[in-house]
């Protein structure tokens, strides 16, 4: 069998950020010369390695955006970037073929369904606004969602200064009714909140939502209750956004119909540039590929909540016991 060819093959980094953003991923993440290149090397090696693992990117902008949300542990780095290769392939109608060209995802960009506005707040983040109102439950479907998603959350996440410094979310929920939560149920919320959390490496550093409807109080409730102490604190919740003015939130990134400058049909238009420019990198992606004959059933048919230790390599007929990295056997995925 011939070797592989990697979806991105290795490549030599050379930094390019700037002396300010250096020392803050030095500050918050860990991160120096020596640091990331003796982690980028050990994460090539294991992907080489890992049976489990049949194509993935080897440059180091993509290895660099899972190193850094775990703050170069490595252990915890390999197992989000297995997490994610098994949750795009599991859930293939929402993270293949993403391409922002196809006419669903054309129409829900031109809607300002979810966008990043241009430029960055006063600590250098990307702010993502995300309108649900304007997404139709019984025109668009639960996948639909899920592709624009990851279509916003991969283009943004290329980005370096974005895996360093993370992202600001603005939520609009005017206009969500109940026939938006009918579109996925529980357990599938479950799913999507834990693998959003533990699996897309994103730093998430304030979460502003405004026009949240008293009726669907018990879904933001239950919605909440998923999420982890730490995101829980950086959740603001007002009433209008009167109410967020009121009360100091930052509207200056906003769009002019939040109380920015920009109206929000040019950050949209400039946004749909920025999708145009990453597309070719995103479809790429399809290529990424795990070998599902090696995951369990639950695995394979349920969220990617916990890497946990699992059978030897001699299970599987290979009697090199150390080749994947952590006490001389594979590390199962489960569901919690």
């Amino acid at each position: 069998m011939g070797a592989i060819e990697w979806v991105t093959p290795e490549d030599n980094y050379e930094c390019s950020l700037s002396e300010e953003t250096q020392k803050l991923a030095k500050e918050e993440l860990r991160e120096d010369k020596n640091t990331r290149d003796q982690a980028l090397e050990q994460v090539r090696n294991w992907i080489k390695l890992n049976p489990r693992i049949q194509n993935c990117r080897l440059d180091a902008q993509f290895l660099l955006r899972f190193l850094r949300c775990k703050k170069f542990n490595v252990p915890m780095a390999e197992e989000a970037i297995e997490r994610y290769l098994l949750l795009r392939q599991v859930y293939h109608p929402a993270f293949n073929n993403l391409d922002m060209l196809e006419t669903t995802i054309e129409e829900l960009v031109s809607l300002g369904y979810l966008f990043a506005v241009p430029g960055r707040d006063k600590k250098g983040r990307r702010v993502v606004v995300a309108r649900p109102g304007v997404f139709d439950p019984h025109k668009y479907t639960n996948a639909d969602m899920c592709r624009m998603h990851a279509i916003t959350y991969e283009t943004l996440m290329e980005d370096e200064e974005n895996q360093i410094r993370g992202f600001v979310h603005f939520a609009d929920g005017a206009g969500v009714s109940f026939p938006h939560l009918t579109l996925f149920t529980p357990k599938e919320a479950v799913r999507i909140v834990k693998n959003g959390e533990r699996t897309i490496p994103m730093r998430h550093k304030e979460v502003h939502a405004i026009n949240a409807h008293p009726s669907l109080k018990f879904a933001l409730d239950f919605g909440m209750s998923l999420i982890s102490e730490k995101i829980k604190k950086r959740v603001k919740i007002y009433t209008s956004l009167e109410d967020a003015i009121n009360r100091k939130m930052d509207t200056s990134m906003l769009p002019k119909e939040y109380g920015g400058t920009m109206p929000m049909k040019e950050m949209i238009a400039l946004w749909r540039k920025e999708l145009l420019e990453m597309r070719p990198t995103l479809l790429s992606h399809d290529k990424m590929r795990v070998c599902l004959d090696l995951y369990s059933d639950k695995a394979r048919e349920g969220a990617v909540s916990a890497l946990k230790q699992g059978f030897s390599c001699s299970e599987i007929g290979t009697s090199d016991s150390t080749m994947y990295g952590i006490n001389g056997s594979f590390r199962k995925l489960e569901v919690d």
